[in-house]
């Protein structure tokens, strides 16, 4: 075996890696290494940080233990190190994938000096047999990976890192080497702290990637969005970053229904099944993967040039590594980020019963998040300083590399508006959320805002010349610039900072941007549904029209609203793909055979005449491009239905949560299939309530679930008005 002990640094990475020459800080980490120091190292993703402790690892005598949180990540890397050497045992992974004999090779290629490398995870890290055996092994020094993991001020701590230091103590006396993408100067000092090395040599690279562009869009029609992204970077690597596993099955299904290349990726699958993704990823099988969080760390893929957000992240830490898994061979990366107020409120929903302390750091983190979702600043500028880094937005590396920089927002001056949502909150004990002083200052008067008398206080309708958006959007502004903090043991209500209460006693000129640019989500239910080929809106807007008024006229017809016949969305997709057959628009987002077959007769005239009066050539390979869910357990369900079984007795049955079959429910009955749950409603939903959310629906212009809770104002929970809505669509609409 070759060893590199007697050789330079320079020499060693030419002889075992091909580079001439270090990259950034790499050889004075090195150095650093060689010379038995405690190292940080504090380096962006694409940065070279695996080099920093794999080239000392092979030129110092034993074996370097490298503590790594990912078995995906060791995969990789083990692999990489093998792809260098012809000795197979120089790199070797101890984790719970390995069975018995693995292990026993292992442990005999250490024994053997064969080993230069050893990634351990730090539940295997701190198994009494394991620190036991490495107590007979020469280690060179131990790197931390994903050191950040170590700080409860991280984002993404996990309390077994607390323990590495206790456990390297009693392997040996040795030196310690942590690595991080991620640090603010707060959490650097937190890991020292921890891991007994204050005194350490700290290296830190520049966290600005100035081929990377960032760009935060309002999450509206997203899975759209999203298709036409991707379809304008054929052929390129992305990766769609998704904050529920479920949602990565739903987005990587859309995406192949229009034609991607994509494959999702999250802890729910098999160790094999990831495998299998990541490997046809580096071998470009597949262009895209829509993946959790755990997707991408230590990935060696250089040509990643596209990284979507679909749901904002819970860290400004997490947001930074992901996206600097775009562009790491300095070509193009593209970041583009999808945010909604609505999913930092479901991020907030889930602090909810934590430790305050933790509840305090996750609030921080989050704010962080929706700070950098909302500013008008630099984008750039604003993530160099978040990690206390100066830039120059002018002259800086990356100048104009984000939208912000390239389609400045519109800024307007909010001293009276902050100062209107300031007295409003004081002036009713900071008790309240933010939808309660919305109301109040647009003089909305409800069920809540009587009870508390609201409606006979002065600043009632004060700000009614403005929407409840804008007041929203004012609030959430104060939020980041911690004027206010939310109470989240309380749900979400409002107190004023000692900022905010000097603020009123001292006003003082406060600029905001202009609540348009701040979007709102999708409907998840519609998500996997039209999908079209051009930006907003249909592609033929002669035609929508003309679909809209045929739909009124047949509303009027049948007596029935105008989103039971066919939702707007649907339109727009008729009028983009033309459907010309009952199966062609069976194959429209929001429709399904039974609907087709029950109102379709007239817009199919309506579109076919169309086409041929307008010698439109219609684009085929739309017309069945729409990624319609499909219920996995359909018969099973519409049988238990027929014989009366309980829905909680029926998601046992197929192995489902109560909530997943109410999905299911709604995806079969959405494809115009009529299931009839009365037997189940009449057990949970008495009479009067079900004629009162079954006149709301037959009026309501949307079936949309937020609209119905804030028109009964909490009266109904979710789960009683999606009963009801599968209710309505089944007898009404199907």
């Amino acid at each position: 075996m070759i060893t590199a002990t007697d050789m330079a640094p320079k020499e060693a990475l030419k002889y075992f890696f091909g580079f001439s020459n270090f990259k950034g800080l790499q050889q004075d980490v090195i150095d650093n290494v060689l010379a038995g120091n405690d190292t940080f190292v504090i380096m962006p993703t694409g940065g070279g940080k695996s080099l920093c402790y794999q080239l000392p690892a092979l030129m110092l005598e034993g074996t370097a233990i490298v503590v790594s949180p990912l078995i995906a990540l060791m995969k990789n890397q083990v692999d990489a190190m093998r792809g260098f050497s012809n000795e197979e045992g120089i790199a070797h992974v101890i984790n719970s994938s390995l069975n018995k004999s693995e292990i026993a090779q292992v442990k005999k290629d250490m024994l053997n000096g064969k080993t230069k490398l050893l990634y351990v995870a730090p539940e295997s890290l701190t198994k009494e047999e394991n620190i036991d055996f490495l107590r007979t092994c020469k280690i060179s020094f131990v790197a931390i990976d994903e050191a950040h993991c170590i700080s409860e001020w991280g984002h993404d701590f996990r309390p077994e890192y607390r323990r590495i230091k206790n456990i390297i103590q009693q392997i040996a006396d040795l030196p310690v080497m942590a690595l991080t993408a991620t640090a603010t100067p707060k959490v650097q000092l937190d890991i020292q702290k921890n891991l007994g090395m204050v005194d350490a040599k700290v290296f830190k690279s520049s966290f600005n990637r100035d081929n990377l562009y960032y760009e935060v869009r309002a999450k509206v029609n997203v899975g759209k969005q999203i298709i036409q992204f991707v379809k304008c970077n054929a052929g390129k690597s992305g990766i769609v970053y998704c904050l529920s596993r479920k949602k990565t099955e739903e987005i990587a299904e859309l995406l192949v229904a229009n034609g991607i290349k994509a494959l999702s990726y999250h802890a729910g699958m098999d160790s094999h099944q990831r495998n299998d993704v990541q490997d046809k990823f580096l071998m470009q099988d597949v262009d895209v993967i829509v993946a959790t969080i755990a997707f991408g760390m230590g990935i060696d893929k250089p040509d990643v040039r596209v990284v979507i957000h679909h749901d904002i992240p819970k860290s400004f830490e997490s947001y930074y590594q992901e996206t600097g898994r775009a562009g790491r061979d300095g070509g193009e990366g593209h970041c583009l980020a999808f945010y909604s107020p609505k999913d930092v409120e479901k991020l907030e929903k889930f602090l909810h019963g934590k430790p305050v302390a933790e509840q305090e750091i996750g609030m921080l983190l989050l704010q962080e998040v929706m700070a950098y979702a909302e500013t008008a600043m630099s984008r750039r500028k604003y993530l160099l300083h978040y990690f206390g880094e100066e830039w120059d937005e002018v002259t800086g590396e990356g100048a104009g590399m984000d939208d912000n920089s390239r389609k400045p927002k519109e800024i307007f001056d909010a001293t009276e508006d902050v100062k209107l949502v300031l007295e409003c909150i004081k002036a009713f004990k900071e008790t309240h959320k933010a939808k309660f002083i919305a109301n109040v200052l647009c003089g909305i008067n409800n069920a809540e805002v009587s009870t508390y008398k609201a409606d006979k206080h002065k600043l009632f309708g004060a700000g009614k010349e403005e929407s409840d958006k804008h007041w929203n959007a004012i609030m959430r502004q104060l939020l980041v610039k911690n004027l206010i903090r939310k109470e989240i043991e309380t749900y979400g209500t409002l107190k004023l900072t000692a900022e905010g209460l000097e603020f009123l006693k001292s006003p003082f000129k406060m600029d905001l941007v202009k609540e348009e640019e701040i979007g709102e989500t999708d409907d998840d239910g519609e998500l996997i549904h039209a999908i079209k080929a051009t930006g907003s809106g249909a592609a033929d807007e002669t035609l929508f029209l003309m679909l809209k008024e045929l739909r009124q006229k047949v509303s009027k017809e049948k007596g029935l609203p105008p989103y039971v016949i066919f939702s707007e969305p649907s339109l727009e997709e008729m009028a983009t793909q033309y459907p010309i057959t009952i199966d062609e628009l069976s194959h429209i987002g929001g429709v399904g055979k039974g609907k087709a077959m029950k109102f379709g007769s007239a817009f199919l005239a309506l579109i076919k005449k169309y086409v041929e009066d307008n010698d439109i050539e219609r684009p085929e390979d739309f017309v069945l491009k729409s990624a319609h869910a499909k219920s996995s357990h359909k018969i099973k369900i519409i049988h238990n239905v027929d014989k009366r079984i309980p829905l909680n007795d029926i998601a046992k049955g197929i192995g489902k949560t109560y909530t997943d079959l109410i999905d299911e429910i709604e995806t079969i009955v959405h494809a115009g299939t009529r299931l009839d749950i009365q037997y189940f409603i009449d057990d949970e939903i008495d009479e009067d309530a079900q004629d009162e959310i079954m006149e709301y629906f037959m009026q309501s212009e949307t079936d949309d679930i937020l609209e119905a809770e804030e028109y009964f104002d909490g009266d109904y929970e979710e789960e009683i008005l999606r009963l009801m809505r599968i209710k309505f669509h089944s007898e009404i609409g199907n």
